[in-house]
């Protein structure tokens, strides 16, 4: 079984800001493979369904991002996953260009703070996650004013696309294909 989780901030006022782009991708992947992810348990809503032919969990933590590991650690737990192996986590990332995804195995949190507590809670950084390009910060602004900013138009059209190849690479690593997403998506132009 698959735990796959999309960090964000739950509450009207943080939908569709860069740091909720992970909650975009799984809502595209619930919608997708007709998964309902509305059951509150874990300190996230969750719905569970098959992705790539596999059973997942879709969630999406309602602990707001600087606690994220709570609720994966609680899930992780119960669904009894092997956290290298089992867990996708996706997240927005400042340091891709707007509309780039990364795929990696492991990592460091790169000083996302939501990475940082999963982190934390688990006791290592090794599994794997997609990363959403939302773009650098303007010079001058605050870091936490521009990730709970909103998409301009046009960015939004390319986070639209790019949750879409998320959604695909989600796909590749749940049917065991890790190394063939990298190489598809880990590039400036994704094919």
């Amino acid at each position: 079984m698959f735990l796959i989780v999309g960090l964000g901030n739950p509450g009207k006022e943080y939908r569709n800001t860069r740091h909720n782009i992970g909650f975009d991708v799984i809502d595209r992947l619930a919608e997708a493979e007709g998964i309902d992810v509305l059951e509150k348990k874990h300190k996230a809503l969750i719905g569970k369904g098959f992705v790539a032919g596999q059973k997942c969990v879709l969630a999406k933590p309602l602990t707001y991002m600087n606690l994220s590991g709570e609720s994966v650690r609680a899930m992780a737990d119960y669904y009894k996953i092997d956290e290298s192996s089992e867990l996708i986590v996706i997240s927005d990332d400042i340091s891709l260009d707007v509309g780039q995804i990364r795929v990696r195995k492991k990592g460091s949190a790169g000083g996302h703070n939501g990475l940082k507590s999963i982190i934390a809670h688990l006791g290592h950084d090794g599994f794997m996650r997609v990363k959403m390009g939302v773009g650098e910060k303007p010079r001058g602004w605050d870091l936490a004013d521009y990730v709970l900013g909103h998409f301009s138009g046009p960015e939004r059209e390319l986070l639209d696309d790019a949750c879409e190849r998320a959604a695909e690479a989600v796909r590749m690593m749940t049917a065991g294909e890790a190394d063939a997403a990298m190489n598809r998506f880990n590039t400036r132009k994704e094919a």
